[in-house]
């Protein structure tokens, strides 16, 4: 049975991501395009639950990682997830609803 992130030791989320990886790794290499993307959603949630979701303040504005010009305005905070709004260059919002959930992993640096 596997344990939730959320009980783990800093070291064993390391280590969950270093087998995490290996077998993204592995199903990459075998065209396995969906089981691809399924380890990597599982990486960003275990490197999550390694950063301090202290760091991250209401009304703070980050690059996300992997959507280049899109930033995230940070709303609310959840556990390891912050609510917001997903936003352009320009300031425009995007996304159907407006607001959405990432998790901290997904943000870069900071922009404000």
């Amino acid at each position: 049975m596997e344990r939730r992130y959320s009980d783990m030791t800093i070291e064993e989320l390391r280590d969950s991501v270093a087998q995490l990886t290996e077998q993204a790794r592995k199903a990459e290499q075998m065209g396995m395009v969906n089981e691809y993307a399924v380890y990597q959603r599982k990486i960003i949630m275990a490197k999550s639950y390694m950063m301090n979701p202290g760091d991250f303040k209401s009304g703070e504005v980050y690059e996300i990682d992997g959507d280049p010009g899109m930033f995230f305005e940070i709303d609310y905070m959840n556990g390891v997830f912050a609510w917001g709004t997903r936003k352009d260059q320009n300031g425009a919002i995007h996304g159907e609803q407006g607001e959405e959930a990432l998790p901290i992993s997904m943000f870069g640096p900071k922009v404000n």
